[in-house]
């Protein structure tokens, strides 16, 4: 019988940071699992490295669901994004193993297709409303079917989601970038732009929105009321998650798509959310929320409210957490959009074998396993570099949520 032999923790930065797993078995096959956490990547690594790691020697790679069990109820300190993450990574990289010794892609071993490819949405942007519906139109000149549109309020150095350059990038500087924020500004604005988006492109495609957690529960009410007639595939994160109880007052108001769970861990961090039906979308993804073990369940369980799968797949991912996503994607039920960013040429050449995109559809790999390779020497060239997510503050100095 196989036993793990080797536990490594990776960090590289080829144009941002990534924390990767790989576990090597006694008879040579190898997984790797995503360990990213944006803006707190060391604490993972370390978390990994000093606890985790000497608990996988010699542990049966084939045993996922004890494993995932003896790491997350064997430590007692349960939940929160730093443990998921490292359990997600143990995961994913275990999973990446059984279909390698399987012979099959992992979406196999998961009960095989339920669709021919995962629909995504990627992320258009301006500094203005002309320069956001160009961007607009350049991406459904590549044949994506839904698109994300993000405008910057004028006068604010704090708006959400505008690219600077190929890729939005927000974790950029050394130390928190601190951006002023309206929330007064923004409601005049998002939905005047996001209107101008439909009225130049019309309904043939899904429009989506990124609120990002900041507005109060009766300020996003008001939001979806007002954006209802756009027919928004969905807002997103409209008041920040940690009270599932503000959901209701917005579900009261208004009949404009929800979508939340990126910055949540857990199962029982959606369960209300889904249970009382208080959104459409969960957003919870592979590597932050214990990998594809346990974001199954919350899939799951999200099925049986009719409440669809949306998972977050920002550039902070790395393309390993993009292929586990796609080959759980492509074998779930009640699969919804999954987000999909796109990474730097130079991640690229780290993380090789990432999932062929076409006319708006991700499909994975039909390689054994994750069809992911991690090259090492490549990887050599970018060493870490400390980079913060930003802070907002209002235009009274206090903070806001980012």
């Amino acid at each position: 019988m196989a036993t793990i032999d080797r536990v490594e923790v990776l960090v590289t930065s080829p144009g941002r940071n990534f924390v990767t797993l790989r576990i090597t078995t006694s008879d040579g096959v190898t997984g790797l699992g995503d360990a990213t956490l944006n803006g707190r990547e060391l604490a993972v690594a370390a978390y990994l490295r000093d606890h985790l790691a000497p608990l996988l020697i010699g542990r049966d790679p084939a045993r996922i669901e004890d494993t995932w069990q003896y790491l997350y109820r064997g430590a007692y300190w349960r939940r929160g994004p730093v443990t998921m993450t490292a359990i997600a990574a143990v995961d994913v990289a275990l999973w990446d193993i059984k279909g390698k010794v399987a012979g099959l892609p992992v979406y196999q071993l998961l009960g095989g297709r339920s669709r021919d490819g995962v629909l995504v949405y990627c992320h258009a942007s301006g500094t203005d409303v002309e320069s956001l519906l160009d961007d607009v139109a350049r991406y459904q000149e590549q044949g994506f079917q839904a698109i994300r549109a993000q405008a910057a309020v004028p006068g604010l150095s704090g708006s959400y989601g505008v690219r600077k350059g190929q890729l939005y990038e927000p974790a950029a500087t050394n130390l928190p970038d601190e951006q002023a924020w309206s929330t007064e500004a923004y409601l005049d604005y998002a939905p005047a732009y996001l209107a101008k988006v439909r009225e130049r492109f019309g309904f043939g495609f899904h429009l989506l929105h990124d609120v990002h957690h900041r507005l109060t529960p009766i300020e996003a009410a008001r939001f979806g009321r007002s954006v209802e007639g756009l027919r928004l595939f969905w807002m997103e994160d409209p008041t920040p998650a940690e009270n599932q109880e503000a959901f209701r007052l917005i579900r009261r108001h208004t009949t404009t798509p929800i979508a939340t769970g990126e910055v949540l861990s857990s199962i029982w961090d959606v369960q209300a959310l889904i249970t009382e039906q208080l959104i459409d979308y969960v957003r919870t993804t592979v590597v932050h929320a214990g990998g594809i073990t346990h974001l199954r369940r919350i899939f799951d369980l999200a099925a049986l409210y009719q409440v669809r799968t949306g998972s977050h797949g920002a550039t902070d991912l790395s393309p390993v957490t993009v292929a586990a996503a796609v080959h759980l994607d492509i074998t779930v039920p009640n699969f919804g959009i999954q987000e999909h960013m796109g990474h730097t040429a130079e991640t690229y050449e780290v993380f090789r074998g990432t999932p062929r995109l076409e006319n708006g559809m991700l499909f994975p790999s039909e390689e054994p396993g994750l069809g992911m390779e991690y090259d090492d020497e490549a990887a050599a060239r970018f060493p870490y570099e400390a980079k913060y997510l930003p802070v907002a503050r209002r235009l009274d100095g206090s903070v806001h949520d980012w």
